[in-house]
């Protein structure tokens, strides 16, 4: 690891200027979601290109639209779609897209504040390699957790503990960020699993440097949740175990029981 301002940077890692950084936000549209104009205006400095994966309700955006962003800076955005859910998870399609230095992905529902992107960038400027939001640290939050999704996240937390050696404490939250050098290792599949939890897997599987930062997770604006906890919560085990450390298994198995030693026979 390298010393300095960033001590948990490879030596080998290559410290990009922030005036001359890329990021690409990708935003996966969901059907039924509104207008995103009220979500771009409130895209920050840093982000200079919008992938929109799929299209919503009455929006008319299309690859050659710019839209005006913070004061001395624009947005090119660019749509990709439509979302047709029986050909996979397309929200994949906009990851690959993407041609930022670094991706930030994000849901158009309302639940998430663009707001919030440039303390994930700092994190990715100071070393890690994949950063991710968590509605259970210290500042972040949660409007809407059902009881039964909190109890399943919890055993889901603990395998991935046991799996990996790592504390996270939000495995599926789909607010994260990270290098774009790191697509081809994420290894992303169009199999309809949820793609934040998709992504943590594969960068726990591979070894990636993961930070967490406090989410606040808002009410959504647009139609019901998408999450099915029974299906969301087989389809996220599955892939712990499957992309799971080979030895991992051993970790979880429980200790034996130390056998005493025999009491010697007293001498005749």
């Amino acid at each position: 690891m390298g010393n300095g301002p960033h001590p948990m940077r490879r030596s080998t890692d290559h410290t990009p200027e922030a005036d001359n950084r890329t990021v690409s936000l990708v935003i996966p549209v969901r059907p039924g979601d509104r207008d995103t104009a009220w979500l771009l205006e409130q895209v920050p400095a840093d982000v200079r290109e919008v992938v929109l994966v799929g299209r919503a309700n009455g929006d008319t955006t299309t690859e050659t639209d710019r839209h005006a962003g913070p004061p001395g800076g624009s947005v090119t955005v660019r749509t990709l779609g439509p979302w047709n859910s029986a050909a996979g998870d397309i929200p994949h399609a906009g990851l690959l897209a993407a041609t930022g230095e670094h991706i930030v992905l994000m849901g158009a529902d309302g639940s998430m504040s663009p707001k919030e992107i440039p303390h994930y960038l700092h994190y990715l400027e100071s070393g890690y390699d994949f950063v991710k939001g968590s509605r259970f640290i210290a500042g972040g939050d949660f409007a809407d957790y059902p009881l039964l999704r909190r109890l399943g996240h919890s055993a889901l937390l603990r395998v991935a503990r046991q799996l990996y050696g790592q504390h996270l404490t939000d495995l599926w939250y789909g607010f994260c960020a990270f290098r774009r050098g790191f697509v081809d290792l994420l290894d992303l599949r169009e199999d309809g699993v949820e793609m934040g939890a998709e992504l943590v897997t594969h960068a726990l599987h591979y070894g990636l440097r993961i930070a967490e930062v406090p989410s606040l997770e808002l009410p959504r604006r647009d139609g019901p949740s998408h999450a099915r906890t029974v299906r969301d919560g087989a389809r996220i085990l599955g892939g712990l175990l499957e992309e799971r450390p080979h030895n991992a298994l051993h970790r979880m198995a429980p200790s034996p029981r130390p056998v005493k030693r025999a009491e010697r026979a007293p001498r005749a």
